[in-house]
């Protein structure tokens, strides 16, 4: 009986201890949820920052002064110096600044001031008028250079910070979000396919940079939009996306220009009476490649190169990147009848 007992009670004593394992086990697991948890109320919501990006991004961001020249006046023949603002990003670490072309066209000279208190002379590497794209070179060492993801690309809705020095205030920040990542060519005298967004940029603040939520580049900030009187247009502005930034600062610091195919043809709309995507022709430069291969006005281009055409940005994207001297065929609709030429592309004139 005594024995029968104590094996009774081993087995109770086994089971209190497997239990109290078990036990143990589950509260081991639970325990990061209850601390989240009670972390989460204990402590108060904390509010959106952006400052790791500012903190990552904005050091690399540059105050350009150039100075230029304007011709004086009837009564006083001397010129006057006038002071041009500008931003610009320090994109690695020998010295490339980026910057928008319309900042430094034209000038006599060009000062730069980093956010570490250090300024600089600035020399010209190359511009390109059709982004409004600009490469300054600065000698200095030790240089802040700007986060960047050569894959990352844009969407709309994405959060996007505005960094520059507008009116000379110093470096300010503005926020906004992205509304629309293509088809805005010409909008700014710019026939580059431009990122919109809200994020104010102001006089000065031009060729900054347009960074996302964690500091990376985006773009390079242009101008506001301005409507037929040439008023600004409140919550609308613009910047070069990185992607094509990138691309054509290195065109500028390898070859010193970006060469671009030239075709010669003005484009509208495509009528109603076109069910087919085209190009309607609506006037033919004087001279031009597509004058000589017997192109005109109400002309349908319809292929390029075996390339069907869906828009005017398609059409002027593939001419843009065809080396001049190089020869195309262009299908294209006169009245009711479909007809073929070839075109030898040439370099464009700026």
């Amino acid at each position: 009986m005594q024995q029968r007992s104590s094996s009774h009670w081993l087995r109770y004593l086994l089971r209190s201890i497997a239990l109290g394992l078990v036990v143990a086990a589950v509260v081991i697991w639970v325990q990061p949820y209850i601390s989240a948890w009670q972390a989460s109320r204990a402590a108060p919501d904390q509010p959106v920052s952006f400052a790791k990006a500012v903190n990552r991004a904005a050091p690399a961001v540059v105050n350009i002064y150039s100075l230029s020249e304007v011709r004086g006046s009837y009564y006083n023949r001397r010129p006057n110096t006038v002071l041009r603002l500008g931003s610009g990003i320090i994109m690695d670490n020998v010295g490339h600044v980026l910057t928008a072309a319309h900042v430094v066209a034209n000038v006599s000279s060009i000062q730069v001031a980093l956010q570490d208190g250090r300024q600089t002379s600035a020399q010209v590497i190359g511009s390109d008028p059709i982004t409004d794209l600009a490469v300054l070179r600065i000698e200095l060492d030790n240089l802040p250079v700007i986060p960047q993801d050569q894959q990352l690309r844009s969407s709309v809705g994405d959060v996007v910070l505005a960094i520059g020095n507008p009116l000379n205030l110093g470096q300010t920040i503005t926020q906004g979000i992205i509304s629309a990542t293509g088809g805005r060519m010409g909008v700014i005298n710019s026939h580059a396919d431009l990122l919109q967004m809200d994020a104010v940029i102001n006089e000065g603040a031009s060729g900054g940079a347009l960074v996302n939520s964690e500091g990376y580049l985006v773009g390079i900030n242009n101008a506001q939009f301005r409507g037929p009187a040439g008023q600004g247009v409140e919550g609308i502005y613009f910047a070069v996306p990185y992607a094509l930034a990138y691309d054509i600062m290195t065109k500028l610091i390898e070859e010193g220009e970006v060469v671009r195919g030239y075709l010669g043809v003005n484009t509208g709309d495509r009528p109603q009476t076109q069910q087919q995507p085209g190009i309607l022709v609506t006037g033919v430069d004087t001279n031009s490649p597509a004058e000589r291969a017997g192109l005109r006005a109400e002309d349908y281009i319809i292929e390029i190169a075996g390339e069907p055409i869906a828009s005017s940005q398609e059409g002027l994207a593939l001419i843009s990147n065809t080396a001049p001297g190089t020869e195309l065929e262009v299908r294209f609709i006169r009245g009711n009848e479909e007809l073929t030429t070839t075109v030898t592309i040439s370099k464009l004139r700026y």
